[in-house]
């Protein structure tokens, strides 16, 4: 019994909370850092064919993934393709409305000014991890399965290991290459070229490069599903490619 009103009375409170967004007026938006860039450039155009401004919450797919399965009010996920298709898998997200948008591969980053590495090959890159006093990467980011494999192949994981200071966002991980503190950064090109005080070296070789496609969706809850299928359909519009390059990532559409 007690747990039968637990759950009425969480349903109650998440009904309350997806009122309170609609009430609050415009789509709310939870973008992966991923996109953000992207994002933020094609927000002006997209908020005015909304006719109002979004409601925006960036951060990792991981993070905003857990608040959509703890029940958060939410109208569009920008998160990556797998998050999202499981999500629509499980209702959270409903499956028709789902939009592929685009892909970045994994990039390495100096602080702006430091000499660039070599890392055009595999032979390249090895020297370039095992000669570097510090690394970092994001512990719960997208990238991290795509780094380890890369170390994996190269045959350096465990050399690399002790160097490795893992970070809990991406901007925390930019911060420490930017002061100093660490020498390389692993991430997404669409996470590097925005961040200020970094260089982009280039991406990692062909032959250990990973992408992450990330992909959007209306919630099966949206208290605004019109105006956040125009979101979706925005960000996924052949006329976006342009942005999609200039911010280190190919529009799905595109390719």
């Amino acid at each position: 019994m007690i747990k039968r009103v637990g759950k009425i009375l969480t349903v109650l409170a998440l009904t309350a909370l997806t009122h309170l967004a609609a009430a609050q007026g415009g789509v709310s938006v939870l973008c992966s850092n991923g996109m953000k860039a992207v994002f933020e450039a094609l927000r002006p155009q997209i908020e005015r064919e909304l006719g109002q401004p979004m409601r925006v919450e960036f951060g990792t797919t991981a993070a905003l993934r857990e608040k959509i399965e703890a029940g958060a009010a939410f109208d569009v996920a920008v998160i990556t393709t797998e998050a999202i298709n499981d999500l629509a898998g499980n209702g959270a997200i409903a499956a028709p409305s789902v939009g592929a948008l685009g892909r970045s591969g994994i990039g390495v980053a100096v602080r702006a000014g430091a000499k660039a590495p070599a890392i055009a090959t595999t032979e390249d890159l090895k020297k370039t991890l095992l000669a570097a006093k510090s690394i970092t990467w994001v512990s719960v980011g997208a990238t991290r399965p795509g780094i380890e494999r890369m170390l994996d192949k190269l045959g350096i994981a465990k050399d690399v290991q002790p160097k490795v200071t893992l970070a809990n966002t991406v901007d925390e991980a930019n911060e420490s290459v930017t002061s100093g503190r660490v020498e390389l950064a692993l991430t997404l090109k669409s996470e590097i070229l925005p961040a200020k005080g970094l260089t982009y070296v280039g991406p990692l070789p062909a032959e250990v490069q990973s992408y992450v496609s990330f992909a959007a969706g209306v919630a099966t809850k949206s208290a605004a599903a019109k105006g956040a299928a125009r979101v979706v359909a925005s960000l996924a519009a052949r006329s976006a490619a342009p942005t999609y390059q200039e911010k280190g990532m190919e529009l799905a559409i595109a390719r």
